[in-house]
């Protein structure tokens, strides 16, 4: 049995008619940027996740840049990331002239190390007065562990800008209560990119924050820098959300908690499964209803390219997220890192595999994607 790694289709067809219904209404409407649609789903993403405000993006990647530009991050400036995640999270920092700083990720989680963090703040008192943010990533679907970040940024008087690009749902169990990714630190933004959780059909994103002054700021930055038409205040950028995919993406919200749930169910499957293969399967940091499963990512020990060499011929989808982390990407090669500095990143780079998971999966489909695994181990 062929099973991919993502097929949209199962899931577009079990709302089809709702959802031509509101791109239609869109195109009768016109009004395809901004607009009412997009304030409605600025008010829904706001009461899903539990945040005062939601600002509609272009993108996740353009989330992240207008949040560090709201912050006036810029030339000479210092941003700390994680150093392995997708590349916009650090590939922003550049675009803006301020220069990323990379600590290594947690073993398990691969989500930034806390102690990695505090160790880099620790040793680097002058450098550490030049950084403008800490942008902990929520790797996978799980939550970076936030309490123990916010502690260090905080302690040093830093904003934090969560990337919860993958993990609209997931929820961290802080000192403070139940808190949904993206609304812990200063502003959490998010991905709508057609592989997420919650996806459209294009580009999108969402920023959200508690922080009135920041979210007026964030609206006037994404339509470049103008509140009122050819007057402007400060330089932005065309970051505005599109009406139609706002309009998709209120079609989807309702389902977003049964489509997360289906992800963690099919999870539960794998877990169980592959124990005793050899294979590490995702490590659960809080609770599995805390996690929301946008990848599951396996470590292999050995052999990582023969298996997925075995998986192609069996028909089995898989991927890797991601095969460098940033210190070893050419474009940041004149930061002076090296190879072996993080051994994590590094790890999670040269042994992970992200097998199917998308809701609509069925059991059929689980199994041989078990047996495929599971038996290269074997035969091994």
């Amino acid at each position: 049995m062929k099973v991919p790694l993502l097929d949209l289709k199962p899931q577009l067809q079990t709302i089809d008619a709702e959802l031509k219904q509101a791109v239609n209404d869109v195109i009768d409407s016109t009004r395809y940027v901004l607009g009412p649609r997009v304030e409605r789903l600025e008010r829904e993403i706001a009461e899903y996740t539990g945040a005062r405000f939601a600002v509609g993006m272009s993108s996740g990647t353009d989330a992240l840049l207008a949040g560090l530009m709201a912050l006036n991050v810029g030339a000479g400036d210092l941003v700390v990331t994680p150093a392995y995640s997708f590349f916009a999270t650090a590939g922003v920092v550049a675009r803006l002239g301020a220069t990323p700083v990379f600590v290594d990720n947690d073993a398990k989680t691969y989500n930034l190390s806390p102690t990695a963090l505090h160790q880099w703040f620790e040793n680097e008192p002058e450098s550490r007065r030049r950084v403008k943010a800490v942008i902990p990533v929520h790797l996978y679907g799980q939550c970076a562990d936030m309490d123990a970040i916010m502690d260090v940024a905080n302690g040093f008087d830093v904003p934090v800008i969560e990337d919860a690009a993958q993990s609209l749902g997931a929820q961290y169990p802080s000192r403070h209560g139940l808190k949904h990714a993206g609304t812990i630190g200063k502003m959490g933004c998010y991905s709508f990119f057609p592989t997420k959780n919650l996806a459209c059909i294009g580009e999108g994103g969402m920023i959200v924050t508690d922080d009135e002054r920041l979210a007026d700021r964030l609206r006037l930055l994404r339509n470049h820098g103008a509140q009122r038409r050819y007057y402007h205040s400060v330089i932005g950028g065309n970051f505005r959300l599109d009406a139609l995919q706002a309009a998709v993406l209120s079609v989807k919200l309702p389902h977003l908690n049964k489509w997360n749930e289906s992800r963690r169910t099919n999870a539960a499957y794998y877990d169980e499964h592959f124990a005793g293969t050899g294979i590490v399967t995702p490590a659960i940091a809080y609770a599995r209803e805390n996690h929301v499963y946008n990848q599951y990512i396996i470590a292999v020990p050995d052999r990582r390219d023969d298996l997925r060499k075995h998986l192609a011929e069996c028909g089995i989808g898989h991927e890797v997220y991601y095969p460098v982390p940033f210190h070893e990407q050419e474009c940041f090669s004149g930061l002076g890192y090296r190879s072996g500095e993080f051994p994590s990143a590094e790890f999670a780079a040269r042994h992970t595999l992200a097998l199917p998971i998308y809701p609509e999966l069925t059991t059929e489909m689980l199994s041989a994607v078990v047996d495929a695994v599971a038996g290269f181990y074997r035969a091994a």
